[in-house]
């Protein structure tokens, strides 16, 4: 299901789209009359019909990184974290540099890694702490709880013999 923004801009895009088929079958004799019936901005639309792009289409151009490279990221973000070793962004963005020098295509830059973590939604930052004995005895059994199932979990998914 898509994000109401992409909703909303797919219902606009969408707009656009019929008001410079209009224009161009003459059904309008100015741009501002057939952006206030369809209820689109006058100069997307004037923009549109001399040719720029839509943002959603020119989005995919400036990411360094093909959709499919990007989720078998996030799915390596995420098998990492199920295991205990969540990646800090540094380690992200050696990843999405390693993926980029097989294509022998440049590096990414110094801030791509906080744009790529709030860009998708399965993944998210946060401050990891150590934890010690003396902590784990003055905590709550139930929330320790949630580690040892991770760890139950990773030696039956793995076959570890204890």
């Amino acid at each position: 299901m898509p994000r109401p923004t992409q909703a909303k801009s797919s219902n606009q895009e969408d707009r656009i789209l019929l008001a410079m088929q209009a224009i161009k079958q003459g059904q309008f004799q100015s741009v501002r009359v057939a952006a206030a019936s369809y209820d689109i901005p006058r100069t997307t639309l004037r923009r549109r019909i001399q040719g720029m792009t839509s943002r959603r289409d020119s989005t995919p151009n400036l990411q360094k990184l093909t959709p499919y490279e990007e989720s078998a990221l996030v799915q390596y973000i995420l098998d990492l974290d199920s295991r205990g070793f969540p990646p800090r962004p540094q380690a992200v963005q050696e990843m999405a540099d390693l993926l980029l020098s097989e294509r022998g295509e440049s590096p990414v830059g110094k801030n791509w890694a906080t744009g790529f973590i709030t860009r998708r939604t399965e993944i998210k930052s946060k401050f990891s702490r150590k934890y010690d004995y003396k902590r784990a005895k003055c905590e709550d059994p139930k929330i320790i709880q949630e580690w040892f199932s991770l760890v139950r979990n990773t030696v039956a998914k793995y076959g570890i013999l204890e």
